[in-house]
């Protein structure tokens, strides 16, 4: 893989400077979101008076936490624009989500706002090793989710020249891949095993790619599943991570040169780890919840977004802000087996140690009388298809989930190309236990 480190010239000046420099920045800001949010949205007002606070109580960074949480359930019991601090006119653009679970979350942005993602989203490609007139392949998903325009903007902002493709249709993302020479992808990293299919489905070596960078988001994946993509196709694998409700993609991002953590975009975004039992903030290092507020947002300014993904945040490496683990899993999608919480990463990463399976899977619970069971339906790895290797691989990945995560798992073994194929975000875990 080439060196992609980006220059020491080009990074921000806010990149590199001192804590105390970032701390004062944020405080500043912080002041103004939340005057910003008490004064224009009647919610956060309310919020504010019953939790007996208002915007001159923060004195310093550590007031933050006297200030009520924001919650997925708050945009949807506002639907649509009951969180918005500017008259409806003054959006230029709204997303949201697909509302499959009920309301839909709705976003909006200012023309100010989509200039700062489209900033914050170049900033990141730069940080992953992307350069001005590079070609990027843009998969992610387009229309209401925000991966797909969050990235086409953030790569017409750096200066590169974008192939807005989507997703879906693999086949065709191989052949546009090979034939505008694309030097970045940006889309899902389950997605991306699709493609790494479909390059080997069509006799192609995926080493031989131009793809020299994939920056890969919107689902938790490990650290080996980075090293089975990177080996796979001799590029760099990096990080990126957002959410509507925040911004969207370019919240932080991962530095090629260390990929030790996604740092932190502390300029725009103010990180808080808490317990997500307690509510109560835990210092830097300790595994929890991951809490936002935003520091610029005109059109939605959020105050303590609870985003339910389990991290920490630890000390900058390559840039002075700080840096948050990838992420391990989420408090809503959870599993708790016999007593013991379970993670699907916690499963990718015992599965990618099976050589003779395929990175593909989904993990079904049922119940059997009144105990809980998991299933994890993978697929044999090409050339391990026979009754007796499937046997041998469904004993390896049982032992391995019982030895490393402490339950006991059933494992199907089903034909390459049988288990579900991701078009954008994985759907991990299908819960067929009775309501």
């Amino acid at each position: 893989m080439r060196d992609l480190t980006p220059p020491r010239s080009s990074l921000e000046p806010i990149e590199i400077a001192s804590r105390d420099e970032i701390a004062a920045l944020q405080l500043d800001r912080l002041k103004w979101t939340l005057r910003h949010a008490y004064e224009n949205v009647p919610f956060h007002r309310a919020r504010f008076e019953a939790a007996g606070v208002h915007p001159d109580d923060l004195k310093n960074l550590a007031d933050l936490a006297k200030f009520p949480f924001t919650q997925k359930s708050d945009l949807r019991d506002h639907y649509p624009f009951g969180l918005f601090a500017v008259p409806r006119e003054r959006i230029a653009r709204i997303h949201a989500s697909s509302g499959t679970t009920g309301r839909p979350t709705v976003v909006g942005y200012t023309a100010r706002d989509i200039e700062t993602w489209a900033g914050l989203v170049a900033r990141s490609m730069r940080a992953s090793g992307v350069r001005p007139g590079d070609v990027v392949h843009v998969a992610y998903g387009y229309g209401l989710f925000t991966g797909g325009l969050g990235a086409h903007y953030g790569a017409e902002r750096l200066g590169c020249t974008v192939v807005p493709v989507s997703g879906g249709m693999t086949e065709r993302q191989v052949r546009l891949i090979e034939d505008f020479g694309a030097s970045a992808i940006m889309v899902t990293p389950s997605y991306m095993l699709s493609i790494l299919d479909e390059y080997r489905a069509a006799g192609l070596d995926p080493r031989e790619s131009p793809l020299q960078v994939g920056i890969f988001g919107a689902e938790p994946w490990t650290n080996a599943m980075r090293a089975e993509i990177e080996e796979a196709f001799d590029m760099h694998a990096v990080d990126i991570y957002g959410l509507s409700e925040v911004m969207g993609p370019g919240v932080a991002n991962e530095c090629v040169e260390t990929k030790d953590g996604l740092t932190l975009w502390e300029d725009h975004f103010y990180p808080e780890i808490i317990d997500p039992v307690t509510g109560a903030p835990l210092p830097d290092g300790e595994m929890g919840e991951l809490v936002f507020t935003t520091l610029t947002k005109e059109g939605m300014p959020i105050v303590r977004y609870r985003t339910r993904d389990l991290t920490r945040l630890l000390p900058g490496t390559a840039r002075s802000m700080r840096r948050m683990e990838k992420i391990t899993g989420r408090t809503d999608d959870m599993m708790i087996l016999r007593g013991v919480n379970v993670f699907p990463t916690q499963i990718e990463e015992q599965l990618l140690r099976v050589r003779s399976l395929a990175p593909h899977f989904q993990i079904e619970l049922t119940r059997e009388g009144r105990l809980d069971e998991m299933t994890v339906v993978v697929e044999a790895a090409p050339g391990h298809e026979a009754e007796e290797w499937r046997i041998r691989s469904a004993s390896d990945l049982a032992h391995r989930v019982k030895e490393a995560v402490g339950v006991s798992v059933k494992v199907t073994v089903v034909s390459p190309g049988a288990a579900p194929r991701s078009q954008g975000k994985a759907a991990r875990v299908v819960d067929k236990r009775p309501k």
